[in-house]
């Protein structure tokens, strides 16, 4: 190994796979490798980093809302005389280097992209001495003056690339450990809210690219034996069930799971659209261990959908959540009640179709309002109408009805604990989910244990329908300026009931949940 290493500062708890791949293809080149969790704090950073004497750091900004607290870290990196080559890379480092120099003008570059290949040239040239100004895939600042060059192409064969390396494996429920995991990279779609096909358009080369199914068995199959990993999230933006082959991948994928006899033996999850369910294929992916499905909904009407260039409509979002429902495959969802067109009208339209998908329990409701990322359409929209403000990472709008942001801001404020914290009851929900979805792969399923599910679905079902009921009874609220008018105690009311009823429907999870644990205790599962 090299005399000093390449240090990385990343969210480890999101198991970043960029990171990993890159930290990968180093480490088969003969580069030691130190991963550091941003959210250890400066002073653990500057030590780890004092004691390691990197070669180069690497900043991984992934999350534009954490910008600023990029841009303090690396000022602090500075001030406590860190002398290496600082880069950064991630979306907005690839599609807003100009603006990346401006906020954080200590660092030395910018890995753009697809970053494996641009960061191993530029190390070595680091290590020699060579000149890294060169090194194609990279942003610099040259004085007063920001320079691109020319873009790598994109990997066409990502199973190239080494298995990327991870930090040690988490539980996720049961003693069962889980890791991340890709099929391929970048999305055949084009919404208007997201940046992933501009993130794959600039460079040369294909914009979306799929392992080999074979490829990546085997790589679940070393995770499984090596690092006793049971449970796969795939995080492919659009998981290759359909490709120009029709559902041949998926088919494959399945076999060879079953040739390496890891069927029965895990537990995966998938990224799609609503669109791309249908029985056959999903009841064969169950079987082969298909637990949990991400659906990109997003809205629940087809003008909504229409705006967000979706592509898709609501009776087809329905039509893949019934056979998901039917073949008891567990779903979560992102929605976007909040848009920069939204009105009282299409809010309420969104509610109802929540609850045709979350009255029964099957999933707790949960929904986000459009941020106007970086290079999306949506963001471009807003410019050009001026309604964009805020600073770089913190881009926001308003409503085109003043009254409709009173609304949003009142039931936001509400309702922030249920939806987003992390002992939230949304999380809480999920929390249970996944306790009930690993017992009932590996473990005996008790008569008991099924009636623990359904006491856990009906408080979903309860505390999903008390969070609609409650943001369509203040819709005629705000709409007719009755805000202003009422008596603030009345408002304070609101928000003292939700959050009592927080408390108590979390209280039932924690009190049901508490008799799943000691029913897999007394039968040795845990």
């Amino acid at each position: 190994m090299k005399e000093h290493p390449v240090a990385f500062i990343a969210f480890r708890e999101f198991d970043n796979l960029g990171i990993g791949y890159m930290a990968s293809v180093l480490s088969d080149a003969g580069y030691e490798t130190c991963i550091i969790d941003f959210n250890e704090g400066e002073e653990k950073i500057i030590d780890t980093l004092k004691r390691v004497d990197p070669l180069l750091i690497g900043f991984s900004v992934i999350f534009q809302n954490y910008i600023g607290d990029f841009q303090n870290l690396i000022k602090f990196i500075k001030r406590e005389g860190i002398k290496c080559h600082l880069t950064a890379g991630g979306h907005f480092a690839s599609l807003r280097y100009e603006s990346l120099f401006e906020l954080m003008p200590e660092l030395d570059s910018a890995v753009r992209f697809e970053g494996e290949y641009t960061l191993l040239e530029l190390v070595k040239c680091i290590e020699t001495g060579a000149e890294w100004k060169q090194v194609k895939g990279i942003a610099y600042k040259n004085k007063s003056k920001i320079i691109a060059n020319p873009l790598r192409p994109l990997e066409t064969d990502l199973d190239r690339f080494p298995f990327p390396l991870r930090s040690s494996l988490n539980e996720y429920a049961f003693g069962k450990k889980f890791s991340t995991i890709l099929a391929g990279r970048g999305c055949v779609h084009d919404c208007s809210f997201c940046d992933i096909r501009e993130f794959y358009r600039y460079p040369p080369g294909p914009n979306k690219r799929i392992r080999r199914p074979e490829m990546v068995v085997k790589e679940m199959e070393y995770l499984f034996h090596e690092k006793q990993c049971s449970v796969f999230l795939f995080q492919d933006d659009d998981f290759p069930l359909k490709t120009e082959q029709g559902s041949e991948w998926i088919i494959k994928f399945c076999r060879a799971l079953k040739f390496k006899d890891l069927t029965g033996k895990i537990m995966w999850k998938i990224n799609c659209r609503p669109d791309e369910i249908d029985n056959e294929s999903f009841t064969m992916m169950k079987n082969h261990g298909l637990f949990l499905v991400f659906l990109g909904i997003e809205d629940g009407t087809d003008n909504g959908l229409k705006r967000l260039n979706k592509n898709l409509t609501a009776a087809k979002s329905l039509e893949g959540i019934t056979i998901l429902k039917k073949l008891e495959i567990g779903f979560d969802y992102g929605f976007m009640l909040f848009q920069p067109s939204s009105t009282f009208t299409s809010i309420n339209e969104n509610l109802d179709f929540l609850r045709q998908i979350c009255g029964d329990g099957y999933t707790p409701v949960t929904f986000l309002k459009t941020l106007p990322y970086f290079e999306t359409r949506v963001e471009k929209e807003l410019a050009r109408e001026g309604r964009l403000k805020g600073d770089p990472g913190f881009l926001d709008y308003d409503f085109l009805d003043k009254l409709l942001d009173r609304y949003y801001d009142f039931t936001t404020d509400c309702f922030i604990k249920w939806l987003r914290a992390p002992d939230g009851l949304v999380n809480i929900s999920k929390w249970a989910r996944n306790y009930f979805s690993v017992y009932s792969r590996f473990f005996d399923f008790h008569p008991d244990v099924r009636k623990f599910y359904s006491m856990i679905n009906g408080i979903i079902s309860e505390s999903n329908l008390f969070l609609l009921d409650t943001m369509q009874e203040l819709i005629p609220v705000f709409e007719s300026e009755r805000y202003d008018q009422e008596k603030n105690e009345s408002f304070e009311n609101y928000s003292k009931s939700i959050d009592q009823k927080h408390e108590d429907f979390k209280k039932q999870i924690h009190s049901t949940m508490t008799k799943l644990l000691l029913l897999a205790r007394d039968h040795q599962y845990i």
